[in-house]
């Protein structure tokens, strides 16, 4: 494996799906990509977070 860069689905900057990253994914059985940026998935997180607290 090497590293793949990627196009962000959010912000459409490029980003590196490392090695280490892509051994992680295959360990945990992950089938796809990430499709986001790391700034990107941690802002959606954050927005998945904030919208549970009113249910």
């Amino acid at each position: 494996m090497e590293d793949k860069n990627l196009i962000c689905k959010d912000c459409g900057k490029e980003f590196v799906f490392t090695e280490g990253e892509q051994a992680f994914y295959k360990e945990k059985g992950f089938e796809n990509e990430p499709q986001r940026c790391v700034d990107c998935r941690r802002a959606r997180k954050q927005q998945n977070n904030n919208s549970s607290f009113g249910r």
